[in-house]
């Protein structure tokens, strides 16, 4: 079992890091630390052997062997290097090569949301990788929690929600956590002929928690811990800041119907989620690859 960070040499880089170690020993797996470099542009003829692209590797190696060195003993790491046009290309190649589990990123870079700040790069995978990818909001590099303390699920009516389901089951079962389901279904179009009536949104709201209980419940060993919760407000903001989070915990979103076959794309509901919570955020494509389907 493999993650791979995309990493750089910056604080999202090391909460990345950080992120990909706590998952590690959650999952028993190993980390694969990549840096994707850009490509020597200009014209073969006027750049001298020993030139830009060496120089700049030869930075990318050292970044690397410090990042290794920043992994604990109890954490397996290999460093990666290579050449793309693009980052986020470059990265999914990568982790389609060595058959990752997921991708982890550091959310610090462009536009400020909340203990998130996306680069172009995180946006672009958050609307293009064909494998679930994991966001670390801003300073879990300082966290002193070393494994996933609790998943909460947030589960919706919408097309894709089955998979969400059973990936975030899976993920429980494998690191021993307990599984929390979140309806925000108050919040969901699906619901909007209910919106005037108040009881009738919590009615319909119950039964959906209860029958994804159950099918969690079904899917978990006997006794396993797994909970349900619904959580209303005027805004998904305001239904998010109503739940209690611990460092340590994580949730896990699907994508929005508009996603591609096999991608993500990182629907209007998650993305609001993104602006109050501090908690990482892996977000799982809307359906898996069928055995021997290339990942392009």
């Amino acid at each position: 079992m493999k993650l791979v960070v995309g990493y750089l040499a910056t604080p999202g880089g090391a909460d990345a890091l950080a992120l990909a170690v706590r998952f590690a020993r959650t999952l028993d797996a190993e980390v694969e630390i990549c840096i994707v470099l850009p490509p020597d542009t200009r014209l073969p003829g006027l750049v001298p052997k020993g030139g830009y692209e060496d120089v700049l590797a030869d930075q990318a190696k050292g970044w690397l062997n410090e990042a290794l060195a920043k992994v604990p003993d109890d954490v397996v790491a290999h460093g990666h290097l290579s050449f793309d046009e693009s980052f986020t290309d470059g990265l999914i190649r990568e982790a389609v090569r060595l058959e990752a589990l997921a991708i982890v990123v550091g959310g610090s870079g462009g536009g400020l949301v909340g203990s998130y700040s996306l680069g172009s790069v995180v946006n672009e995978l958050l609307h293009s990788s064909p494998l679930p990818v994991a966001v670390a909001p801003r300073g879990t590099r300082d966290s002193k929690v070393e494994r996933v303390r609790e998943v909460t699920c947030a589960i919706g009516q919408r097309k894709g929600s089955d998979l969400l389901l059973d990936t975030a089951v899976r993920a429980s079962r494998a690191a021993g956590t307990p599984l929390r389901l979140v309806s925000l279904v108050a919040l969901d179009p699906t619901f909007g002929s209910l919106r005037s009536d108040d009881d009738a949104v919590r009615e319909h709201a119950l039964a959906h928690a209860q029958e994804t209980l159950e099918t969690a419940k079904s899917e978990l060993p006997e006794g396993f811990p797994v909970t349900s919760t619904i959580v209303n407000g005027p805004t998904v903001e305001a239904a998010v800041n109503k739940l209690e989070w611990h460092d340590g915990d994580v949730i896990m979103v699907g994508s929005s119907r508009l996603s591609a076959p096999r991608r993500i794309f990182l629907g209007s509901t998650a993305a609001k989620m993104l602006r109050v919570l501090d908690v990482p955020m892996v977000v799982v494509p809307r359906d898996e690859l069928k055995d021997g389907e290339e990942r392009q």
